[in-house]
């Protein structure tokens, strides 16, 4: 088969982005980036009573949470108003709705692998819900775009980048 000059040897339909890390991924057609990645890209993280992250491989439970944002989530320049929601659904649970606003509580102490630093509560009804499907103590908690949070650079690699610049770049994925 001859090769075109010019044309792309690949085209991506729709990606996977994960606004909750280790719970189900939402699939969409663009993402704006930042300077951490794909905007709601792993924004939130589920943490237990010390901090620490967990992730599908100590609590297989987060496979089955569903996260939905609002279409108008993964367009360039949007910002959130406040009937803007992380709607987070779970077999057996009411669903979840987190609103898209930054929470002003800051939890320190939270983990990441290596990485150690400050994030969002986002308060005690998400703890309460999050507690209630793992059936242990758990918070929600958010990276801001304020304070610096991991990048896991590689998947098997322990490289981690702090980052606080924000880009103005959207890929639009056809």
């Amino acid at each position: 088969m001859a090769e075109v000059i010019g044309a792309p040897a690949a085209q991506v339909k729709s990606i996977f982005v994960y606004p909750i890390k280790s719970c189900r991924g939402i699939s969409v057609s663009q993402a704006p980036i930042t300077s951490t990645g794909f905007r709601w890209d792993r924004q939130w993280l589920v943490v237990n009573s010390k901090g620490r992250a967990y992730t599908q491989r100590v609590e297989p439970k987060l496979a089955l949470v569903e996260v939905a944002l609002p279409t108008e989530a993964f367009s360039e320049g949007w910002e959130p108003n406040n009937d803007s929601y992380l709607v987070i659904r779970a077999p057996g649970m009411d669903p979840l709705n987190i609103p898209l606003s930054n929470p002003s509580v800051v939890s320190d102490g939270v983990s990441v692998w290596e990485w150690s630093g400050s994030a969002l509560d986002e308060g005690a009804e998400a703890a309460m819900w999050f507690s209630t499907h793992l059936g242990k103590p758990s918070r929600l908690v958010r990276f801001s775009e304020g304070i610096a949070h991991p990048v896991v650079l590689s998947r098997f690699s322990s490289s981690i980048c702090y980052s606080y610049e924000i880009t103005d770049v959207t890929i639009s994925l056809s």
